[in-house]
């Protein structure tokens, strides 16, 4: 009975917000379905780890709990002739990373023998790369680097072995598994005496005469054999140092400018000065220039255009020795009498009798070696554009001018006079076979130059620390001229002895040490004394 109004205002409010039962589920299903996907991700990874690469992992374990560890090889000992140890290898010791159970190197008077031994280093990319040996090299294996250490690397290595040791799970030693052992080295008995190259040592470090030599080389071996006795280049190094990875000392090695790392027996190269005549005088002898009756006057000096040549007594003492044959000139070492025979010669031949007595190139000594230099016209003009003149034969002809030898070649050349006539290969070992060859070379030769040669170290002749010795030596000294004149003449003398049935050969070079009579001379003479008495 009463009207409703039109519009009437409503009692609740309008709201387009979630409901509170919304949110709830959404949450809720977000979190199911994380823990789904979790479930899932470590179901996989446990089906992986356990079935894909099940094998994998538990040979992993087993590595880890079973450590393989090398064992080095004790590398073969090194003898001298009698049996004396140069080197050896000491008890092995366990290195600071505990997988190799190193062979260390003991040198003995490393100082002394240590262009002749060599040394060892680790094997760099270039000795694994071009490993001859049977039994290759590996990753952290030392590996010989100069000398016998290199030459016989292959005898000496030996073989490694290997041991397995079980660990626990904090990594410590449990007990040993198994053991392979190693094969050592070979033992080498070496050609080298001693007591001759520890007394070749002596004598460079601190000469008779009390005087210091930093530079120097000398060579002894056995003449109908070529065995090496002894072969020491001053300044020398420890080899020691290399064994034991002294830094300090290495650097200094290769820092120092006299380069104590340079093996001047086989590597120097020098003018030979007086001691060339005797391959001169035999050339000439050969080719019938000239024979024993041939003789020239010593006049002090004589001329090649506007060049002055003398005679080494005439530009010390004023004074000239008369006529000159191959005998005397030998003894006398005159200049005068070698300008002669080389110009009669002639360059071309000079160069091809040096090849003959083996300078020139490498011999079959297994040590880094330089070949030297015999000059020549064609040599001349292709290198230097220069063309040759009569005193460039004067020079050659007694062993000055662009010639370059080694000490070691000259010792092996002297050795043909002693040895009737055979120019050996060098010998390191004592019981290698040698291999000589018999030169072209008449017995008239051979025995006109040995008697000059005995002459050079009698009275009146120029080798005069020799002079009362004995047994009777023969020899040839040799005052070379060098490239630096403010450091003086090379000192050199080339020796045999007995005369009469040669045992020794010794060959001393002294850088920038002046007359070889005065310096060599004495070198030479205690290394013979050392020799004789002994054997007497």
């Amino acid at each position: 009975m009463f009207k409703l109004p039109l519009i009437e205002k409503g009692k609740d409010s309008a709201s387009f917000r979630r409901g509170g039962n919304w949110d709830t589920r959404f949450v809720l299903f977000f979190f199911i379905f994380a823990v789904i996907v979790i479930f899932l991700i470590i179901v996989v990874r446990l089906f992986q780890l356990t079935i894909v690469k099940g094998d994998y992992y538990r040979r992993l374990s087993e590595e880890n709990r079973i450590k393989k560890v090398v064992v080095e090889a004790r590398r073969g000992t090194l003898l001298d002739r009698k049996g004396f140890v140069l080197a050896e290898n000491t008890t092995p010791n366990l290195d600071e990373k505990g997988d190799r159970i190193r062979s260390k190197r003991t040198y003995r008077e490393g100082e002394a023998f240590s262009h002749l031994l060599g040394y060892r280093q680790l094997a760099d990319r270039g000795d694994l790369e071009n490993d001859r040996c049977l039994q290759k090299l590996k990753g952290g294996d030392r590996v010989g680097k100069k000398g016998v250490e290199k030459v016989f690397e292959c005898d000496l290595r030996g073989r490694s072995g290997q041991k397995l040791i079980e660990l626990d799970a904090k990594g410590k030693f449990k007990k040993t598994l198994t053991v392979i052992p190693p094969q050592d080295g070979k033992t080498l008995r070496l050609a080298v005496d001693y007591d001759l190259q520890k007394k070749a040592f002596e004598l460079l470090r601190d000469l008779p005469a009390g005087r210091q030599v930093k530079k120097g080389a000398i060579v002894a071996l056995k003449p109908k054999t070529g065995e090496v006795l002894a072969l020491f280049s001053s300044p020398s190094f420890q080899p020691q140092d290399f064994e034991d990875n002294n830094q300090t000392a290495m650097n200094t090695f290769l820092t120092d400018p006299d380069h104590p790392l340079f093996n001047r027996v086989t590597a120097g190269t020098y003018p030979p000065g007086s001691i060339f005549k005797l391959f001169t005088g035999s050339g000439a002898l050969e080719d019938k220039k000239i024979d024993e009756t041939t003789q020239f006057e010593d006049t002090g000096i004589i001329k090649a255009g506007p060049l002055t040549f003398g005679n080494w007594y005439f530009l010390e003492y004023g004074k000239t020795e008369g006529m000159v044959d191959i005998v005397k000139g030998i003894r006398r070492s005159n200049d005068i009498f070698f300008y002669y025979v080389g110009q009669r010669l002639g360059p071309e031949r000079i160069k091809y009798w040096a090849q003959v007595f083996g300078f020139g190139k490498k011999n079959a000594f297994s040590f880094e070696q330089e070949e030297g230099l015999i000059p020549s016209p064609f040599w001349k003009a292709e290198v230097l554009k220069d063309r040759w003149y009569l005193g460039d034969t004067y020079n050659l002809s007694i062993g000055q001018g662009y010639l370059l030898v080694t000490p070691l070649q000259t010792a092996f050349a002297t050795s043909v006079f002693a040895n009737n006539g055979f120019l050996c290969e060098p010998k390191l070992l004592k019981d290698e076979k040698g291999n000589c060859k018999k030169l072209n070379l008449s017995k008239k030769t051979l025995e006109l130059v040995r008697e000059g040669m005995r002459q050079a170290c009698a009275p009146g002749g120029t080798g005069w620390p020799l002079f009362e010795f004995k047994p009777a030596v023969a020899c040839k000294t040799g005052t070379a001229e060098s490239q630096d004149k403010k450091k003086g003449a090379h000192a050199w003398i080339t020796t045999f002895a007995p005369y009469e049935n040669p045992e020794i050969v010794v060959t001393v070079l002294v850088e920038h040490g002046g007359q070889g009579s005065d310096i060599a001379g004495p070198i030479a003479k205690e290394l013979l004394k050392t020799y004789f008495s002994r054997s007497q």
